[in-house]
Order: C-alpha cells, then sequence, then structure tokens
C-alpha cells in the first residue's frame, strides 16, 4: 500500500539522482528506500526510475508522475499550513453581552451559525442593562457588546432598531384609537403612567423627556417587563415600551403607535483593546453584512 513517504521519496529520489542521499533525509535505510520505490513502481505498474553511470534518471512516465505527486505535496503542505493556522485561530473563548430580547430577535440566528462554522471558540452570552454592558465594555469584563443608540466613535455593527409603542388596558379610552392614527406624547402628559425601564436608563419617561414632554402621573416605576405589562392589564396606568418586549401573549393590552415614530437603535460594540483576539475578529467579520439595517 502506498503511503506519503513513497511520495516523499519518490520527489527526494529524483531531485538527488540516488536513493542513498534520499533515505538519509527521511532517517532510513538505503535499502529501505530502494525496497519502498519498488513498492510504487509495482503498484502503479511503470518504471519510474533507471540507473544510469551510478545515477538514478526518471523516465518519461515516471516525468508525469513526478510533476503531479510534486503538485500533491504542495497541496498537502497548504493544507497543513491552514490546519495550523486554524488551529491558532478558531479557538477561544468569547464574551458577549446583549438585552435578552435582542439576542432572541437578532443574534441568535448568526451566531448559531458562526458556532456551526467555528466550533472550537467558545460564545458566552451575557445578559444585562444598557449601563452594564456599557460598564463591562469600559473595564474589559467582555469582549463584545450590545449598546443602544451608539456614537459613531464607536464603530458599531449595526443590528437593527426597535420602534417604541404606547401600552395599555383595552378598557382604557385611548385604546379606541385607530393604529393608523397613533397616539402623540402630549397626550400622555396627565395620564396615569407605569414607567416600565427594563433596567434600562433610556426608557418610556425618559424618551418622553427629550423630546419636552413631562409625565405628571407616574404611578409606579418597574425594571421587570413582565411586571410592567401585568400592571397595565389591571389598568394601573398606560406605558411606552419598545416593541420587542410585547409578550407574545398580549391578551388584555391594546399596543399602538406614536403618532411620530421613535426609535432605539441597537449596535454591536467591541471593547477598548485595540488588537481583539483573532475568535473576536473571526465573529466581527462573521457579523458584518448580515443585517438589513
Amino acid at each position: 500500500m502506498m503511503n506519503l513517504l513513497h511520495w516523499r521519496l519518490l520527489i527526494a529520489v529524483a531531485d538527488a539522482g540516488n536513493v542513498s542521499q534520499a533515505a538519509g533525509r527521511y532517517g532510513i535505510t538505503q535499502s529501505g528506500a530502494s525496497q519502498a520505490i519498488r513498492q510504487l513502481e509495482d503498484n502503479l505498474g511503470i518504471q519510474i526510475f533507471v540507473r544510469e553511470h551510478r545515477r538514478m534518471a526518471v523516465t518519461a512516465a515516471g516525468e508525469q508522475i513526478l510533476g503531479s505527486a510534486r503538485r500533491m505535496m504542495t497541496e498537502l503542505e497548504t493544507i497543513q499550513r491552514l490546519s495550523d493556522l486554524a488551529r491558532h485561530q478558531d479557538q477561544g473563548k468569547i464574551r458577549l453581552a446583549s438585552f435578552p430580547s435582542v439576542f432572541a430577535s437578532m443574534l441568535h440566528p448568526p451566531i448559531d451559525a458562526f458556532r456551526r462554522l467555528y466550533p472550537s471558540i467558545d460564545i458566552v452570552h451575557l445578559s444585562g442593562t444598557d449601563t452594564e454592558i456599557d460598564t463591562w465594555l469600559n473595564n474589559g469584563a467582555i469582549d463584545l457588546g450590545v449598546v443602544l443608540n451608539p456614537t459613531d466613535h464607536r464603530q458599531a455593527i449595526p443590528l437593527g432598531r426597535d420602534e417604541w409603542v404606547v401600552a395599555l388596558c383595552t378598557s382604557h379610552p385611548l385604546a379606541r384609537r385607530a393604529t393608523s392614527v397613533g397616539i402623540a406624547l402630549h397626550e400622555l402628559q396627565n395620564a396615569p403612567f407605569v414607567a416600565a425601564t427594563g433596567g434600562c436608563y433610556l426608557h418610556g419617561q425618559t424618551i418622553a423627556q427629550q423630546q419636552g414632554i413631562t409625565l405628571n402621573d407616574v404611578r409606579l416605576t418597574v425594571q421587570d417587563w413582565d411586571s410592567a405589562y401585568s400592571l397595565i392589564r389591571e389598568g394601573m396606568g398606560l406605558s411606552i415600551v419598545p416593541f420587542s418586549t410585547v409578550p407574545d401573549d398580549a391578551h388584555g393590552l391594546r399596543i399602538l403607535p406614536l403618532a411620530e415614530p421613535l426609535y432605539r437603535e441597537f449596535g454591536l460594540v467591541a471593547a477598548e483593546p485595540t488588537s481583539p483576539p483573532s475568535a473576536v475578529i473571526r465573529l466581527i467579520d462573521h457579523l458584518q453584512g448580515r443585517f438589513p439595517y
């Protein structure tokens, strides 16, 4: 049976012109090398070498075989180099933090595809608020983080945007409003309001303030989205919430757009070090251009 040593000896004998030097190159005896060459010729059914004046000359058929053998060994070396490179680059651990709703709706499919391509790279997903993620990015606790409304200098990968909507119980007078009309922010100024934050600095109350509207009747401030929607269903108040947080089971809720749409934008940002690990670069390259927004 032929193996790589047979092909390496074939090339070495052709280059050196004798079996002895070729054998020494691979640490085997001259007789062992001669036997390997004979095995190769027997398996191929052709004569590759002829002895001429103490030199091994290559036959015409042997020249053709030799050319293919050289190309084969070149390709094998290329495969080995690529394997060595992949072994060093395609492994490691990436710590990625995001809001749960963003990971589920935007990042989960491309991350799953990346894991299939690079099974030796471990992606650890952490959930956090916007302020927590910014802190983790700044102190290097994570490699990548989803941030809200990233500035240009952060060179974020844009992931998408989320529309701010009004959530109210179905018995609320405004619930009869047509979706095509929406609700103006000034209409909420004196309405009972549940400030649902999701743990983020940017939430319905701050959104209204940024638009010059002060909400005068904030009944409760809650961080947990489930709790917020339970309070809204009970008629405690209405709220301005990100559309991505609206539960699948919206029974008892009416979700209406703002008359003048407002959005929160998401971007994936790398921690500050100038030279990210190769695994992080792989993931960034994989995610570039995958999001329509």
